[in-house]
């Protein structure tokens, strides 16, 4: 039988773990795995990954695709999290750049990558077995359920670990971002599937930076910064784009014209000058990406959760403005250095 995919349900950021014995049936903790969330539908016949917008995944990972009609034993409809482990035997972890290179219109080009940068699924919840639906189950006959199905699977098929200690789950905040993943995950043991409902909760790590304003782009109404580029120093002396603030208020964005009007670079015309910015490759013909560049001379400090690469992983938040910091003060130092774990040692 064909699945209806639901929309996921959905988590709700808490600044700590929460206790258990405030919530009836207490609490499931599990590693916040950083990818593409998929639904993926198994009916015996036909498999698709359905994502959290509007982007069908299934096109786009057909090693999962035939990994999925080889190795699940009945159809099911299951919840869970697209990643790309990137390299060697026990000094594994996840690899956000890799992953997003394999959203590409071309076949030739899926296909490759699909080769030599496969992706696996961790498994979370299971929302449908055979014609039975589980939505309306609680979450610990879905867990029981779920183990039952995945667990005897192979590569690359897992079920995500679990604990329902909390102080256990203090400690993978801590050691599983090491490989990679994005925090940790408490689910209500009793409660039943609530899609597109923020019933999780999720506990990531909250950190401070100074950072350099380079520039800013209009916000998509036309009026106003929507977002403000960020940088940091090179041991170098570079300055690199590091990511962008976003999330200001109607006025803050109107202000804020004005209030960086006397950093704005311009030519020998008078003109502001404008480069063209990076693009989103899920949104790569999506309207203009130019920003207008500012001279590097503002300091403004914001919250982060994790690094990837050389650039802040997510949008960060504006805490305040840094005028008592010089630019060339910002440095990639301040950043905290995680200590490396395995991605095979958080599957275990």
């Amino acid at each position: 039988m064909p699945y209806d995919i639901p929309a996921p349900m959905l988590a709700k950021s808490v600044p700590e773990i929460p206790d258990p014995a405030k919530f009836e049936g207490g609490l499931s903790f599990e590693p916040k795995w950083d990818g593409f969330r998929g639904i993926v539908s198994w009916d015996g016949t036909d498999v698709e990954i359905g994502s959290r917008g509007a982007k069908p995944l299934t096109r786009y990972f057909p090693e999962l695709v035939e990994a999925f009609a080889r190795l699940l034993p009945e159809p099911c409809l299951l919840d869970g999290e697209v990643v790309v482990p990137k390299g060697t035997k026990g000094a594994q972890r996840l690899d956000w750049e890799s992953l997003t290179q394999r959203i590409h219109p071309a076949a030739s080009r899926v296909n490759m990558l699909a080769e030599t940068t496969p992706a696996m699924f961790i498994g979370f919840d299971l929302l449908a077995r055979g014609d039975r639906d589980l939505q309306g189950e609680p979450f610990a006959v879905r867990r029981a359920q779920l183990v039952e199905l995945l667990g005897p699977l192979p590569h690359p098929i897992h079920v995500t670990r679990t604990t329902e200690d909390p102080d256990l789950a203090r400690r993978w905040l801590s050691e599983f971002e090491g490989a990679g993943l994005d925090g940790v995950v408490a689910k209500p043991l009793a409660e039943p599937y609530a899609p597109n409902k923020r019933t999780m909760f999720k506990i990531k790590h909250a950190r401070t930076a100074d950072v350099v304003a380079l520039g800013y782009r209009i916000h998509k109404s036309g009026e106003g910064v929507g977002s403000v580029l960020v940088g940091l120093y090179t041991d170098g002396g570079r300055l690199h784009n590091v990511g962008a603030v976003s999330a200001w208020s109607n006025a803050r964005r109107l202000e804020l014209v004005d209030e960086l009007a006397p950093l704005v670079q311009t030519d020998a015309a008078g003109e502001a000058i404008t480069q063209e910015g990076e693009k989103s490759r899920f949104n790569s013909g999506r309207g203009d990406n130019s920003f207008v560049k500012l001279r590097p001379e503002r300091v403004l400090e914001v919250r982060y959760d994790q690094l990837e690469g050389d650039r802040f992983r997510h949008t960060v938040q504006f805490e305040r403005w840094r005028p008592d910091r010089e630019p060339e003060s910002c440095t990639y130092a301040q950043l905290e250095r995680i200590s490396a774990y395995d991605v095979g040692d958080v599957l275990v």
